[in-house]
C-alpha cells in the first residue's frame, strides 16, 4: 500500500470518527423525538474530500454508529443509506462544479460547489428521512394500510422543518471548514486530482 493510500485511509477513518462525534456531541431534541446536530457538515465534507465512493462509506458508517451509540438503532440502516447518498451526491456535484471553474475563481468555485452539492445532498436527506419515518410509523401501527400510511406521512411531515434546519447548518459548517482543510496538502491534492489541475489559492 502506497503512502498516499495509507494517508487517505487514515483521513477517511478520522472523518468517519468526526462525523460520528459531531452527530453525538451536540444534540438539540425536537418535538418529533429526533434531534438536530452538526454532523451533516462532516457528512458533506466526507463526500467533498474523499470523493463520492469513499466519502459515501465514511459518512454512512460514521452516521450509522452515532445512531447505534445514541440509542436510535432502529434508524441505523436508514441513516447509513441516507447519509451515504448525501455524501456521494455532494461529492459528485462539488467536483462537477469545480471542474467548470477557471483558475481565477478557485475559491469561489469551491464555495459554490459546497453550496450546490450541499443543497441537493441535504434535500435527499430530508426526503429520505421523511419516507423512512412515514413507513416506520405505518408499520408501527400494526397494519400497513392506506390509513396507517396516511397517518405516518402526517406525523413524518412534522420533522421536515427540523431536518431542513439541520441540512442548512451542515452546508454552512462545510463551507466554513473546507477552506481551512484545503490548506492540508494531501486534501488539496485529492480534491484537485478529480476537480482539475489547480494551484493553491
Amino acid at each position: 500500500m502506497t503512502d498516499q493510500k495509507i494517508k487517505k485511509l487514515v483521513i477517511a477513518a478520522l472523518l468517519t470518527a468526526m462525523t460520528c462525534i459531531a452527530t453525538m456531541i451536540i444534540k438539540i431534541p425536537t418535538p418529533t423525538f429526533g434531534y438536530i446536530h452538526p454532523g451533516d457538515g462532516f457528512v458533506l465534507l466526507c463526500g467533498i474530500i474523499l470523493g463520492p465512493g469513499a466519502g459515501a462509506l465514511s459518512a454512512g458508517i460514521g452516521s450509522m454508529f452515532s445512531d447505534i451509540f445514541s440509542g436510535y438503532a432502529s434508524w441505523a440502516p436508514a441513516t447509513f443509506l441516507i447519509k451515504a447518498l448525501t455524501a456521494a451526491v455532494a461529492g459528485f456535484l462539488f467536483r462537477s462544479t469545480a471542474r467548470r471553474q477557471d483558475n481565477a475563481f478557485l475559491a469561489k468555485g469551491r464555495f459554490f460547489g459546497v453550496v450546490i452539492g450541499g443543497i441537493v445532498g441535504e434535500a435527499l436527506m430530508v426526503l429520505g428521512y421523511f419516507l423512512y419515518e412515514a413507513a416506520l410509523a405505518a408499520f408501527g401501527s400494526g397494519s400497513f394500510t392506506k390509513a396507517a400510511l396516511s397517518a405516518g406521512i402526517v406525523s413524518s411531515a412534522a420533522g421536515i422543518p427540523f431536518n431542513i434546519v439541520q441540512g442548512v447548518s451542515g452546508i454552512i459548517i462545510a463551507a466554513l471548514l473546507l477552506p481551512i482543510l484545503y490548506n492540508i496538502t494531501e486534501i488539496r491534492i485529492w480534491i484537485n486530482g478529480t476537480a482539475g489541475k489547480e494551484s493553491h489559492t
